[in-house]
């Protein structure tokens, strides 16, 4: 397929649905947010070897901690599990790891192992596999115009610089390029406060499949409807 069809270059996911998958197996949510995780294992291999560059994926927002306090704790666990497996895979496929968010609310061990699987996958030149983590785009937008607003103040740039590139080079997401394609599972078709400013012109594609049953199948049906889309970026047909 990758040698069809017009591959995007960074792939944005918001993976929904756990908890209903779970439910719908009378089995309590935090299993079917370990159903999910294996998904993300599968997905990043996936992507890969269709040729995606870049991938982000939304693990747990900052509206997330009003959720029952066992499944945030359960979602942590799966997040530190996650990492301490997959670190050496990472480096064994040279994948590049980072996450986006405000880390301050994390528990001290997974800011830890974060800090070091980003330093230690940061000159991998494979998949470069980003995940949102206790992340939201208006949280993100404040604390980008914080950090202009200060530089302003102390003189290391000019209100006369700020432009949309300049604010971009203040996001999180700094040294991405904009999603080509957001792929949101479980029928649910918002943003859910997930990367509102990069997402300007991605298109968007919402699947009624609930995110522990989103295999490559799934992920290849995706990019064909992308590859039907006609990306003109404001323009007009000439």
């Amino acid at each position: 397929m990758a040698e069809e069809m017009k591959i995007p270059k960074h792939l944005a996911i918001i993976m929904d649905g756990n908890g209903r998958w779970a439910k719908q197996r009378k089995m309590p949510r935090t299993y079917g947010h370990a159903a999910g995780a294996k998904v993300v294992e599968q997905i990043c291999e996936d992507a890969k070897n269709l040729g995606i560059e870049y991938l982000t994926v939304y693990a747990f927002s900052t509206e997330n901690w009003k959720r029952p306090e066992a499944e945030v704790k359960k979602i942590m666990s799966l997040i530190r599990e996650y990492l301490k497996k997959q670190e050496k895979k990472m480096m064994k496929e040279n994948m590049a790891f980072s996450v986006i968010g405000d880390r301050s609310r994390l528990d001290a061990d997974i800011i830890e192992i974060i800090d070091r699987v980003e330093k230690n996958t940061k000159d991998n030149t494979g998949l470069k596999f980003c995940v949102a983590i206790n992340y939201g785009s208006r949280d993100e937008m404040v604390r980008a115009m914080r950090n202009v607003a200060k530089d302003v103040k102390e003189g290391k740039i000019l209100e006369s610089d700020i432009n949309e590139e300049l604010f971009s080079s203040y996001l999180d997401t700094r040294n991405y390029p904009d999603p080509d394609l957001l792929i949101r599972t479980s029928g649910e078709e918002r943003l859910s406060n997930f990367l509102m400013w990069q997402l300007a012109y991605a298109e968007f594609y919402f699947t009624d499949v609930l995110w522990p049953d989103f295999n490559k199948a799934e992920l290849e049906k995706a990019i064909d409807k992308y590859n039907k889309r006609d990306r003109r970026f404001g323009t007009i047909e000439e």
